[in-house]
């Protein structure tokens, strides 16, 4: 049986961040715990939130990194409870969007956070007692703000995620414009998210035919427009079709990731200071040669229907295609350019194994499998 499921609520244009205060209101949020980052703050997107809230009482969380961890969820959790909070908002990229889920979680739920991680069995323990959240993007990559997961590096390091339709948030607040100045490199990373998160949705073999279609109208938006957002980043045109590519591959996450997100978990788990889009962006071509051999993709013609939508020649020119751009908007060369040596790709692997994105590839992975992935991608 197939589970198609559309999502929540979306408040899509430029200057819907006025819309938070109403939003508040039609779902009950009375006083409300920011989850943010101190890179958000200093932008002035905190105040822009804070003006629209008005007199409303709020309570703030700006210390997210930028790979969340349980750390920062039971400080944020212990803030949320001892202000009396009743409803999370979280403004900033997929860091603060997942933070603030994983304190819809803890402030509401007993025990540590890794009992409720997929891999441990721990969706059927989120419950519709999770805080409210209403979720404002900054960036346009992760699509956090219309997904039901979270990502988060628990205490023993490692990187989990937290899934349950419970913890969709209850308004998407997606303002283009507060993506407006945010650097050309991070622009570049995370846009390379939303492609990986478009290309791996499509290719998954679950049958979804509205998320295949939103997820390859994504892709086609992405590709479109990532070099032009990186490269004038006052375009509010190449940012709207960048968060909107961003908002769609999460909305197509039901059907499942791949190899490329086992992988980069595991790696985001063995060296928190790399970033997950770029992650993506290095392994998404050796990860797309792997999956050319899937019946499901040979079937659907899977990649012939990728490259139709970037205006490629051919299927084969795919993996080559996301190299070229990856060079273009200056992305690292490879894993080795990031500081990935190949004495850590034993660790690499077992957490690629158990990653809860390994069973939803459309060819299951060996270990030998994904070592190969590695050196293809160093």
């Amino acid at each position: 049986m197939a589970l198609i499921y559309y999502v929540t609520q979306i408040q899509f244009e430029c200057g819907a961040i006025r819309l938070l205060r109403s939003e508040c209101e039609r779902t009950g949020i009375t006083r409300p715990l920011i989850v943010t980052d101190a890179g958000v703050k200093a932008a002035g997107i905190l105040q822009k939130a804070r003006d629209a809230l008005g007199d409303m009482p709020v309570a703030v969380f700006d210390q997210t990194p930028s790979n969340p961890t349980e750390a920062a969820v039971r400080a944020a959790a212990d803030m949320y409870r001892a202000q009396g909070c009743d409803g999370l908002i979280a403004v900033g990229g997929g860091s603060a969007i997942d933070c603030a889920k994983g304190v819809a979680i803890a402030a509401t739920h007993e025990g540590p956070l890794t009992h409720y991680a997929t891999i441990e069995g721990g969706s059927a323990r989120i419950t519709d007692r999770v805080a409210p959240l209403i979720a404002v993007p900054t960036t346009s990559g992760t699509g956090s703000e219309v997904a039901r997961g979270a990502i988060l590096i628990v205490d023993d390091h490692r990187k989990l995620g937290f899934h349950s339709w419970h913890l969709v948030p209850k308004t998407a607040i997606c303002d283009p414009e507060l993506t407006l100045g945010l650097p050309p490199r991070l622009t570049a990373a995370t846009g390379m998210d939303a492609v990986a998160h478009c290309m791996e949705t499509f290719m998954a073999p679950a049958f979804n035919p509205p998320a295949d279609g939103i997820a390859l109208d994504g892709l086609e938006r992405a590709w479109a427009y990532i070099e032009r957002a990186t490269a004038q980043g006052s375009d509010v045109e190449a940012r709207t079709q960048l968060m909107s590519a961003s908002m769609q591959g999460a909305m197509a996450f039901q059907k499942g990731l791949g190899c490329v997100h086992s992988l980069s978990h595991s790696l985001g788990g063995v060296d928190p200071r790399l970033h997950h889009g770029t992650l993506n962006a290095m392994f998404l071509p050796a990860v797309i040669a792997f999956n050319a051999a899937a019946e499901s993709v040979q079937k659907d013609k899977r990649l012939q229907r990728m490259a139709h939508a970037m205006g490629l020649a051919s299927a084969s020119d795919l993996g080559d295609a996301v190299k070229d751009m990856n060079a273009r908007l200056g992305l690292p060369t490879g894993l080795a350019a990031m500081g990935v040596t190949e004495d850590l790709f034993d660790r690499i692997i077992t957490g690629a194994l158990a990653d809860h994105c390994h069973k939803t590839n459309p060819r299951q992975a060996s270990a030998d499998d994904y070592r190969q992935m590695l050196l293809q991608s160093l």
